[in-house]
């Protein structure tokens, strides 16, 4: 039987100039976030190390668009 995770509901942050891109950056930090607290629960090990590689993907994406603003 599968295991159930309860996710927290999030409201995304608008902001009033570049909208598209903070609220893309908003998507990948809660995306983050959400792995962050999920990955140790996931009980399969090639399945957690996946989600450690995709959380790793987006932490340096948006590391590197924090340096480039």
């Amino acid at each position: 039987m599968g295991q159930v995770l309860q996710f927290r509901q999030l409201k995304p942050q608008l902001a009033a100039s570049d909208g598209d891109a903070l609220d893309l950056m908003s998507a990948i930090d809660f995306a983050l976030r959400d792995l962050a607290d999920i990955t140790p629960h996931i009980l399969h090990e090639p399945s957690r190390e996946q989600a450690r590689q995709c959380r790793q993907m987006l932490q340096d994406a948006f590391d590197a668009a924090l340096q480039a603003s």
